[in-house]
């Protein structure tokens, strides 16, 4: 994976016709959107595939049932895992769901996907009415979403930890404790461990988890078989890992892909 916090995003700025606008897009797999920020927010989330998306503050795998607010002029990049079928809805800052600058993912309801791809189909045939009324009926349902647990993975600032989490975006597999990371990077092990606590709201441990959450929801969606998904993320065995997976994600990888919104 890329280094993406050293990038310089490109600035999209340009005033919309409405202040909320919905598009959809499909893309192939491995497909990237470079690095950029806009001065509106924006909300995507995927109707098939999967896509992640890297900002200098985390990383998000949106599959089934999960958007992702990503708020104004934050730096980003994205890339389709699989073939990807999305909508993005554009929002500008006073017409904003969410005051606060945070990007968070959501879990997306099928009121919510309806309401989105409605003003997608306004875009293309400019009913003004239809669109007046579909607006604070978005806005409530946005407000009211539900917070989705997991796919996300939080980055932190430090430039030890960074050399870290460098290494594990391109290994998750490797195991070696925070003792070890310390040894290398010029840092004690209470030290590395109260940093990341502090930093990404999450222990080593658990952070490094779920990095393999979401690289396992990308090899899911390139079509890795369970088994191959489990080796290659270092469990004993593909048990480990689907109770791992279904605790995180609320139920088993073989399921979680073919997901329907509830």
């Amino acid at each position: 994976m890329d280094q993406i916090w050293r990038q310089r995003p490109e600035i999209t700025h340009r005033k919309r016709e409405r202040p909320i606008m919905a598009t959809s897009y499909e893309y192939d797999a491995a497909h990237r959107g470079t690095w950029h920020l806009h001065d509106q927010g924006r909300f995507v989330f995927t109707m098939s595939g999967v896509l992640r998306v890297m900002t200098p503050i985390g990383m998000w795998t949106l599959g089934p049932q999960r958007g992702l607010w990503i708020a104004p002029r934050l730096g980003h990049e994205w890339i389709a895992t699989s073939a990807v079928c999305m909508h993005s809805v554009s929002f500008e800052p006073e017409a904003s769901p969410w005051p606060e600058s945070a990007c968070h993912a959501v879990r997306v309801s099928p009121l919510l996907r309806e309401l989105v791809a409605a003003l997608v189909e306004d875009r293309e045939h400019d009913p003004e009415s239809r669109h007046a009324l579909i607006t604070p009926l978005l806005l409530s349902e946005m407000r009211a979403s539900r917070e989705a647990s997991g796919g996300g993975l939080p980055l932190p600032l430090d430039r030890r930890l960074r050399q870290i989490c460098d290494f594990l975006l391109a290994a998750p597999a490797n195991g070696d404790s925070l003792a070890i990371w310390g040894e290398r990077v010029g840092a004690s092990e209470r030290t590395l461990a109260r940093r990341f606590k502090d930093e990404t709201g999450l222990t080593f441990g658990h952070w490094r988890q779920q990095l393999r959450i979401v690289e396992a929801v990308s090899k899911l969606a390139q079509g890795v078989r369970v088994a191959e998904i489990a080796a290659e993320l270092g469990y004993a065995n593909s048990s480990a890992f689907i109770s791992m997976f279904r605790k995180t994600m609320g139920e088993p990888p073989q399921r979680y892909l073919k997901s329907e919104p509830r």
